[in-house]
């Protein structure tokens, strides 16, 4: 990432999109509470409502909280669940990880012959197909589960070469997930100016899609601007220390932070591999690959050093809320085993986690760690491969 490309996240403007009003029927989760950290609605209220059983991403509670006040898990380069490829980022499907409660997917795009792939770094590197694919599976998820908000995080890695948001549009249209993609009522949306769930799945927009670099929301309303409505911890880290301090947008300030955006915690540990070492290029850049030998400590749900529970708690007391999202590798790995990054977020969302995690096997956890350090002999053949090609 160029950590120099412009952005207009530290701007306080907005503009009030035109929008159709509408009326529906309230879907909420009980007696409306507060809280210090992600509490069920905005205020106390004295008037009763019905208590609503159905849940909205898993927690009645959720139904009545706006989607910008909780916390949800987000499985980092969702799509790159190769099977022996250390480039990997997850072990379980896309299917598999919204089963599992997983609400957000994130992952990096590429423009190539005039199709977006899902590619990590190259697509010589990790390739796991066309971006439209990726959606038609989302939108045949959210067809058998109609009360339920994802979210999609666009890496777009080709933005210095001039790709942009209309790039994207086609597989947009294609995949059928258009008629899903949230539109706000405000450019940019400030924290405090989102619906809640309930009113999401209502009125049927149910996924809320956002750019990293050249969104355009006047052109394609329905791509929002990351940076304008959320900032991110330092991405791509190294080592354990997981700081919770502001690194993107460069622009923009702790106070307009605070006041205004959501944010997300990159807790993603990475090794940096030394190209040029295996293939005798000096002028080779590292890249660099999930730290799998302590994925399970990484994804931990206790507050310790290095683990995900840490860095929540230290989030939460640094911006006086709790993470929006939490960025994680192998989410189906942890401490004190599979689902500990799901505790994580329950915690922080004053609910109990008592789910079945993850994926289809039992065994699927403690088998992904293993299967990508094998697969690191895999990746450096790869690169070798690679290398040679390109000269």
């Amino acid at each position: 990432m160029n950590e120099t490309a412009t952005s207009s996240g530290g701007s306080d403007s907005q503009a009030t999109a035109s929008s159709a009003s509408q009326s529906v029927t309230a879907l909420v989760g009980g007696a409306a509470t507060t809280s210090g950290a992600n509490g069920t609605a905005s205020s106390t209220t004295s008037s009763a409502l019905a208590v609503n059983t159905a849940p909205c991403n898993n927690y009645p509670e959720f139904c009545n909280r706006k989607y910008s006040n909780i916390t949800e898990v987000c499985a980092h380069n969702s799509a790159f669940s190769i099977t022996n490829n250390a480039a990997s980022n997850q072990q379980l499907t896309i299917t598999q990880q919204l089963n599992d409660g997983v609400r957000m997917l994130q992952g990096e795009t590429h423009w190539v012959n005039n199709t977006v792939y899902s590619c990590h770094s190259s697509c010589d590197l990790l390739n796991a197909g066309t971006w439209q694919s990726e959606l038609e599976t989302i939108v045949s998820w959210l067809e058998q589960n109609p009360l339920d908000v994802v979210t999609f995080l666009i890496v777009n890695s080709n933005f210095a070469a001039g790709t942009t948001v209309t790039n994207y549009t086609a597989a947009i249209e294609a995949s059928g997930i258009r008629q899903y993609l949230y539109e706000p009522t405000y450019v940019p949306q400030h924290r405090e100016q989102w619906p809640t769930l309930g009113e999401m799945i209502l009125s049927g927009k149910r996924v809320v899609m956002f750019m990293d670099y050249n969104a355009d929301q006047t052109t394609v309303p329905y791509v929002l601007d990351e940076f304008t409505h959320m900032f991110e911890t330092p991405f791509s880290p190294t080592n354990q220390t997981f700081p919770c301090t502001l690194q993107r947008p460069p622009g923009a300030t702790t106070a307009h932070a605070e006041a205004n955006l959501m944010y997300i915690a990159n807790h993603n540990l990475n090794l940096a591999i030394d190209v040029g070492a295996i293939t005798g290029d000096a002028s080779a850049e590292s890249i660099l690959i999930p730290q799998t030998s302590t994925i399970n400590i990484t994804n931990g749900a206790e507050n310790q050093y290095g683990r995900l529970g840490a860095m929540s708690d230290n989030c939460t007391v640094e911006w006086n809320r709790p993470p929006t999202f939490l960025l994680v590798d192998y989410y189906n790995v942890g401490l004190p085993g599979p689902g500990s990054v799901f505790e994580v977020a329950a915690k922080a969302n004053g609910v109990t986690y008592n789910r079945q995690c993850c994926g289809a096997s039992s065994t699927s956890a403690a088998a992904a760690a293993p299967q990508a350090r094998r697969s690191y002999v895999a990746l450096m053949a790869a690169l070798v491969f690679a290398v040679v090609l390109t000269r």
